[in-house]
């Protein structure tokens, strides 16, 4: 139960770090047509910047704030909108489906956001 160590205490979230947004800057760098979604924060998660390629490939981190994940996303220059207005793209939903029939899991959908 690796996620366990990883909690400070009961009920804490972990906070965004420099992993999390050198993972976001190299899956921008080596993809084509990425797009950003930034997701506000929940009861379960902080703020998330999820990055989407134009093929549907995913991948999303936790961030310090949605104002911060915009600007990551300028400095990029990658587009970014607010998740919970414009929503999600299609070929996302389309990757996880082929994922999804191929048996895979998706590369990490909402993996580590537990702690």
């Amino acid at each position: 139960m690796r996620w366990l160590r990883r909690r400070s205490k009961p009920g804490t979230l972990r906070q965004s770090d420099d992993g999390d947004s050198e993972h976001l800057e190299e899956f921008a760098r080596t993809r084509t047509g990425v797009e950003g979604f930034v997701e506000p924060r929940t009861t379960v998660t902080d703020t998330t910047l999820l990055l989407v390629a134009v093929d549907g490939e995913w991948t999303r981190r936790r961030v310090k704030d949605a104002k911060w994940a915009h600007e990551f996303a300028n400095k990029l220059g990658i587009p970014s909108y607010d998740a919970a207005v414009v929503g999600y793209p299609a070929r996302m939903r389309e990757w996880n489906r082929r994922q999804s029939a191929r048996g895979r899991k998706a590369p990490d959908d909402l993996s580590g956001l537990d702690g």
